[in-house]
């Protein structure tokens, strides 16, 4: 049957003490919420449906740009996770099948324990997530009889008996999307919080005669980001994992401690990472790359054989041929660099190609910004830029041509030529020494008008 999901990302997550909405927080450089919606993408939903509330504008911004399908819907007032699931409605009022309900604060629920809920949908009509933690805490638990669900009962409305239940709520429910609303509309706010609980479903459903039953996962894909220490918990458990798989692909991280990923990082195996390697989001390092320490990747594609740091940033579109060299203090953005060329010292190229075979000298910059707009350079096959180079785009510096050092190049160079653009040196004999003498006497001159 067809799956819809919706996820509820309304909560303003008053325990991150931020102005940030607390699904939009990172975690391996994409927010909470993209996590989530990576995980619902498993299912291959009909329909992706985001409630948003605090913050909506925010939140709706970066649920489309993960997902410019999804469909947004608004919690206004927060009023329970019942009243949240209700707002989707209308959204999934022409969509027929399943809906499962997730949130956007937990990151870690695994395709596999969503494809489990969805296989137990065929014998139940209501399919709940449930966890077994070391530590049950204020965790609402799961009532069961055998294999059938009862109720759920959250902690703060829950009997010494109920409490002592170790099977907790993990969450997600899943059930036939009209029988989720219908369940939903029964729903009352007779509680302790005054809140309309998702959970009480479950015993409307049981009052109603229809089955419900849990689905068990491991703690770990239950854990929600209330707090600034759940987010590094979280970032520290995803960051392991990470590492764990760039390993077992035949990825060398010969301090893998101190590597951290992003969510989307790709390396092929037999690369080799460095210790106190930074990768940002959408970064691909090719089979046999090596990757200095310190270095720091975001955007950028590394091709098969290169060198980059240590000590190298690359920005976003940062372009690295087979075999080429970023070496350190370097940083490139736009940039593409050919076949076998190295950037090896110093240097920032910007907004520029350059050719295959060409090398860069230490300290040389494209100087591609005006202030108002930037401008592209083009450096051909096996040219020499000379140290302290310095290109003002835009420009040309054509194949086999050479910049003497120091120069400042403002001017196209053609195919073959040596480009000299500084100031003919001068050499004053017995100047300097007259000159520290004179600023000797002045400086003595000063003390003694202090004293």
């Amino acid at each position: 049957m067809p799956v819809s999901v919706i996820i509820l990302a309304a909560g303003q997550g008053t325990r991150m003490n931020s102005d940030l909405p607390k699904v939009l927080h990172p975690l391996a450089g994409a927010p909470l919420l993209a996590h989530a919606m990576q995980s619902a993408q498993a299912l291959s939903p009909e329909r992706m449906v985001v409630v948003a509330g605090h913050g909506a504008e925010a939140v709706e911004k970066a649920a489309q740009a993960h997902d410019p399908a999804a469909v947004m819907v608004r919690q206004d007032k927060q009023l329970g996770t019942g009243h949240a699931v209700l707002q989707a409605k209308d959204a999934l009022a022409d969509v027929d099948g399943n809906a499962i309900v997730l949130f956007g604060d937990t990151p870690f629920i695994q395709s596999e324990t969503l494809q489990a809920m969805m296989d137990a949908r065929a014998k139940h009509d209501v399919v709940v997530l449930g966890f077994e933690p070391a530590d049950a805490k204020r965790y609402g638990r799961l009532v069961m009889s055998g294999d059938t669900l009862e109720r759920i009962v959250e902690f703060k409305d829950a009997s010494d008996e109920e409490r002592a239940i170790t099977l907790c709520n993990g969450g997600v429910v899943a059930a036939d999307s009209a029988t989720l609303f219908d369940l939903l509309s029964a729903v009352t706010n007779d509680n302790a919080s005054g809140e309309y609980y998702l959970t009480d479903i479950i015993g409307i459903a049981r009052g109603h005669g229809l089955s419900a039953t849990a689905v068990i996962c491991d703690e770990a894909e239950t854990q929600g980001i209330n707090t600034r220490a759940e987010l590094a918990q979280a970032e520290a458990t995803l960051q392991s994992r990470l590492r764990a798989e760039a390993l077992d692909n035949g990825v060398t991280l010969t301090a893998p401690d101190t590597v951290f990923f992003a969510h989307d990082t790709a390396i092929g195996r037999d690369s080799v990472i460095e210790p106190n390697v930074v990768f940002g989001p959408g970064v691909t390092v090719e089979s046999g790359a090596t990757i200095r320490a310190f270095s720091h990747l975001e955007g950028c594609h590394v091709s098969q054989g290169a060198i980059v740091g240590p000590y190298a940033r690359l920005r976003p579109g940062a372009e690295l041929s087979e075999g080429s060299r970023v070496g350190n203090f370097v940083e490139m953005k736009n940039a593409t660099l050919g076949e076998g060329a190295k950037v090896n010292h110093l240097s920032y190229i910007g907004d520029a190609s350059v050719g295959t075979g060409t090398n860069i000298g230490a300290g040389t910059i494209t100087c591609n910004y005006d202030g108002v707009m930037k401008h592209q350079t083009t450096i051909g096959e096996r040219v020499f830029i000379g140290s302290n180079t310095m290109l003002v785009a835009p420009v040309t510096v054509a194949d086999e041509a050479m910049t003497a050092s120091g120069s400042v190049i403002t001017k196209d160079v053609e195919e073959g030529a040596l480009a000299v653009a500084r100031a003919r040196q001068e050499v004053k004999p017995g100047l300097a020494r007259k000159l520290f003498k004179t600023l000797r006497a002045a400086k003595e001159k000063r003390q003694k008008e202090v004293k």
